[in-house]
């Protein structure tokens, strides 16, 4: 690639991190000494998708049921990764949108669980666009995604921390969240190790480089990729996936 004028390193750098190439990819990512499973996904390139329930009207349930559905349809499963806490029976706790449609409607409540810590979110998907909206705010200005999941706490807030993470706090769990980062890629990521809410947060901001991200689920959350294979122990509800087309 020739550049016309003379580019600095600290150009190249960002024109990198805002890149189409920062397509779909797998990195293994070290911040204060613990371990991150991190996927990005480009919206509008990568085939980011939500699902919950197969032809029968039955949970998916498991990576590898969406997986052979999935292939029997000709497409192959790149990534997939619970989409949020969800309630008994396998059904997403609050918003859950697929093509367009609402399956669960959204959800108010403000006490009950990781899920109800306000403020909480939305995580969603309209075409090549993606976001990360704050419950009450998706409800005055409804983006009409393609595809939207809610879960609870939000991470992070237009670069803000939940007022109520400590930096102190002593619960300490596997964790997984999304972001919507820096040129508008999405990035998924779980922690290998446990960590407080708080240092999960500032991950997304500090080292992931996104403004905007929601916490998805705890210690039951697995990330699939083919290299990592599937490491699911129990059923999820909804999950978000990748495929090939």
């Amino acid at each position: 690639m020739r550049f016309p004028v003379p580019v600095t390193l600290a150009t190249l750098a960002l024109l990198s991190a805002c890149a189409p190439a920062d397509a779909l990819g797998t990195a293994d990512v070290t911040y204060q000494g613990t371990a991150y499973a991190v996927v990005t996904v480009t919206p509008g390139r990568d085939h980011l998708r939500l699902s919950w329930q197969g032809l029968d009207g039955q949970p998916y349930g498991t990576v590898g049921a969406l997986k052979a559905a999935l292939a029997a349809q000709g497409r192959r499963l790149l990534f997939a990764t619970n989409s949020g806490i969800y309630a008994p029976g396998l059904r997403p706790l609050g918003l859950h949108v697929q093509r367009g449609e609402t399956l669960t409607p959204l959800n108010r409540a403000t006490s009950g669980g990781n899920f109800a810590l306000v403020p909480n979110g939305v995580f969603w998907v309209r075409g090549d666009r993606a976001g990360v909206t704050e419950t009450r705010a998706y409800a005055r200005n409804d983006p009409r995604p393609d595809y939207a999941s809610q879960s609870g706490p939000l991470l992070v807030q237009g670069g803000q921390l939940h007022p109520s993470f400590n930096r102190g706090s002593t619960s300490f769990k596997l964790r997984s969240g999304v972001g919507v980062c820096a040129g508008g890629v999405v990035k998924f990521a779980m922690s290998e190790g446990p960590v407080n809410f708080y240092t999960f947060a500032t991950f997304f901001r500090d080292r992931l480089g996104c403004p905007d991200a929601l916490y998805l689920d705890g210690t039951i959350s697995t990330v699939y990729t083919p290299q990592r294979g599937d490491r699911q122990l129990v059923p999820y509800a909804g999950m978000w996936a990748v495929t090939d087309r």
